[in-house]
């Protein structure tokens, strides 16, 4: 299912745009890693996706219907939110959390059904958490937070994810982790758009990058064309080079990386 955004706008009220102009398309089992600096418009842009942000000018398009006459129920049945890892007030299971996913498709006041809950197993199961599933939320580490979160967004069997930054904070094993089952979701046909401040994630575990800054996306395009020395440099302001190396055992025997030059 087709995610199509076109000419997308959108501003607070007496405020300047925040979004300026932006188009792209995600196809089903696109990963679309976004990157930008703070402060450039991708929380908001994602916002805009799911619905939250009523968009100045454009079209948000799902399967070729524009997202603006859906409702919030039908539209959570398409997309699903994967946000960082946050820590909740209430003493919820991890099951409790996993099994929110559902709510799109559980009436109002009803109660979760039994093919509800094998939903949400297995997409425990799918991010290797099931032996978590009575663990409080609260007391589990960020990593498995994350995890926790994914699996929310599996059970809600939406087939676009959107995801912010979801290796922030995570220690380099998690965020390993996490990667690997985006690139097994983009497998299976999940479309994901999601950002990062890394951008090695992007040769990692996507085949589209979308440069933002200023509001708008200035380059789009694969991982080997657009994470380029000359576009991080210019994004970030500071001097970086993209490397080449071989590593045994890779199925391509070549990994790139982004390493910031410290002069």
């Amino acid at each position: 299912m087709e995610l199509c955004v076109e000419d997308l706008s959108f501003a607070y009220p007496k405020r300047p745009s925040l979004i300026n102009g932006v188009s792209f398309s995600v196809d089903k089992g696109d990963v679309l890693c976004l990157l930008g600096p703070n402060g450039t418009g991708k929380t908001t842009l994602m916002r805009c996706l799911l619905g939250i942000n009523k968009i100045k000018r454009g079209r948000i398009k799902i399967g070729g219907f524009d997202i603006s006459n859906m409702s919030a129920r039908e539209l959570a049945r398409l997309v699903a939110y994967v946000p960082q890892a946050t820590t909740i007030a209430f003493p919820y299971q991890v099951m409790d959390m996993v099994i929110m996913g559902r709510s799109p498709h559980i009436g109002f006041m009803s109660t979760p059904s039994e093919v509800d809950l094998e939903i949400a197993r297995s997409a425990l199961d799918e991010t290797g958490i099931s032996h978590l599933q009575d663990s409080l939320f609260s007391e589990i580490s960020g990593g498995e937070r994350q995890l926790v979160l994914i699996s929310r967004a599996l059970a809600q069997q939406s087939n676009i994810l959107i995801m912010d930054e979801p290796t922030a904070s995570l220690d380099y094993g998690n965020q390993t982790r996490i990667l690997k089952i985006i690139r097994g979701l983009a497998s299976q046909g999940y479309s994901i758009v999601m950002t990062t401040h890394f951008p090695n994630h992007a040769f990692l575990a996507c085949n589209k990058v979308a440069i933002m800054n200023g509001g708008k996306i200035v380059a789009i395009g694969s991982p080997d064309d657009i994470v380029t020395d000359g576009n991080l440099s210019d994004l970030y302001t500071t001097k970086i080079k993209v490397v080449s190396t071989k590593v045994r055992g890779m199925l391509s025997g070549e990994i790139k990386v982004c390493v910031p030059l410290m002069t």
